[in-house]
């Protein structure tokens, strides 16, 4: 398994990663998720240990940038087959796959998870997927999962310049 402290890179999923993967709609048609604050502190740990990320979803709903303008990432969206743009982004960066860390939660991103050095799944991730991971999170999506492996890559990078 890639060790938590040689990834320079992570690519998160959003509906189910950073949400719980449900839903609001207004009848307006308006749609908005819930999601964890918390990740947001887990994402500057990444910064201040020099791992960078964004966000790489099939989602086409306006809360998705909003969110990811939050928390201060990029966010590359409305990608149905994710893995040719995973593949360009790694090339475009200088990130070798084993370097890179993946984190979803179901089928439209076993692709990626499989391509990753280190896979990573929320603990309530569909089950098609669990499989491939090298890390079951303890933390299901949307409540603390993004956290839980930012914290677990900030601890690991920093033992090992200690």
């Amino acid at each position: 398994m890639t060790e938590l402290a040689e990834i320079r890179l992570v690519v998160f999923d959003f509906d189910g990663v950073f949400s719980d993967n449900r839903v609001w709609t207004n009848d307006r048609g308006e749609e908005s998720v819930a999601c964890f604050r918390g990740d947001s502190q887990g994402l500057r740990r990444l910064d201040e240990v020099g791992v960078h990320y964004f966000i790489l979803t099939s989602e086409t709903n306006d809360a998705v940038p909003a969110r990811a303008r939050k928390i201060r990432s990029e966010c590359i969206r409305g990608i149905e087959d994710k893995l040719p743009v995973l593949r360009e982004q790694l090339e475009r960066r200088g990130v070798p796959p084993e370097q890179t860390a993946y984190l979803g939660n179901d089928v439209n991103d076993a692709e990626c998870l499989a391509l990753v050095g280190l896979p990573v799944v929320p603990a309530d991730a569909w089950a098609e997927v669990v499989p491939l991971a090298k890390l079951v999170l303890t933390r299901p999506g949307g409540n603390g999962c993004v956290r839980e492996f930012c914290d677990a890559v900030w601890n690991a990078k920093r033992a090992a310049t200690s």
